[in-house]
């Protein structure tokens, strides 16, 4: 590294370069008289007191002044690189809290134009899912995600997976795969959500060849990712055929996710199990109870056959209580009377 590289790389730490220039004289000197000092850089005998002062509190000089007349002494390069490493450091944690932030902005959209990176992002968004997933993705490629989603199965989460490009004879191993599995002998889209907040969208050539110029997004926008799951289950997962269904868990249960709830009742309806739920949220149109309890009269949905949903997000549970008949949805609904935070299912009594 020549003198004027090391000089660039020493004004990155905020120093001039006329207090570059005085300090690297002071290191050829060793230690030194201001006035010697000033004369090989070329400055004032004040200057040289003024700076040194400055290289001080920066941990790059010793200033002897308890000594007449004073000196100056370069401390060891060793010493020095020491001190800078540990100031760096010391900034790490606020700089990496704004990064982290930043980061979550800029990265709202991202476009990928690799095969390999398309399956590597579909990999680490799966990983992190906490609740749900919603995911069509071309047969061929399953194996490549396969451990990631039997992990997500695993943590509980609901994955509800559309396969396609699947031949009418082929043979598919899907036992803790998904709690849904379909599939379609079309090929589509490759969708992802990820707990409705997350996801990606590519066209199904693009995963499923490496020689094209397809791009595909990942967004991480929490009013665009319910909007993708609603394409999911209106356009695509009607089209195709049910093909695994998980079993119900054991109740009595919680969830936080309402679809996932709406699932588990169906699958005890199926089962001859009649469930009483307490739902905690909010009345949508009117002021009323945080909490309604009563047993399952009806469930509407369209995530098992036969679909008895009016809309292709409506996911339902009325229930009768003391009070009445009422319908309730998760998040966000408007059509029902309840907006349920969670619920708890358990058989009746």
């Amino acid at each position: 590294m020549d003198d004027r590289e090391l000089a660039d790389h020493l004004e990155q730490f905020g120093l001039s370069e006329k207090v570059v220039d005085t300090y690297l004289t002071l290191l050829e000197l060793g230690e030194a008289k201001a006035s010697q000092i000033a004369n090989a850089a070329g400055v004032s005998k004040r200057y040289v007191y003024s700076v040194s002062k400055e290289l001080e509190e920066r941990g790059f000089v010793e200033v002897n002044d308890h000594v007449v007349p004073t000196t100056i002494r370069p401390r060891p390069p060793a010493e020095v690189i020491e001190s800078l490493s540990e100031n760096v450091a010391s900034m790490r944690p606020a700089l990496e809290a704004r990064y982290t932030a930043t980061a979550r902005d800029e990265e709202r959209f991202e476009v990928i134009k690799s095969r390999v990176t398309v399956i590597k992002r579909i990999a680490e968004l799966v990983g992190r899912a906490e609740s749900e997933i919603t995911l069509s993705l071309p047969y061929d490629v399953i194996d490549e995600v396969e451990d990631e989603l039997r992990a997500a199965r695993e943590r509980g989460v609901l994955i509800s997976l559309v396969i396609s490009g699947v031949e009418p004879h082929e043979e598919l191993s899907l036992d803790g795969l998904a709690s849904l599995v379909r599939v379609w002998h079309e090929l589509m889209p490759t969708m992802l959500t990820v707990d409705s907040r997350i996801g990606l969208v590519a066209p199904g050539e693009m995963v499923s060849r490496s020689n094209t110029e397809s791009q595909a997004i990942v967004f991480a926008q929490p009013h665009l990712g319910p909007v993708i799951v609603g394409s999911f289950f209106g356009n695509y997962w009607p089209m195709a055929a049910e093909a695994y269904i998980t079993d119900p868990d054991p109740v009595p249960a919680t969830y936080h996710n309402f679809r996932h709830a709406v699932l588990q009742a169906a699958l005890c309806e199926r089962e001859g199990t009649d469930l009483e739920v307490t739902a905690h949220g909010r009345m949508v149109h009117t002021d009323g109870p945080s909490e309604l309890e009563g047993r399952i009269v009806d469930i509407r949905q369209g995530l098992l056959e036969p679909a008895n949903n009016s809309f292709p997000v409506e996911n339902t549970l009325v229930i009768e209580t003391d009070d009445g008949i009422y319908s309730i949805g998760g998040l966000g609904a408007f059509v029902e009377d309840f907006e349920a935070e969670y619920v708890e299912l358990r058989p009746v009594s």
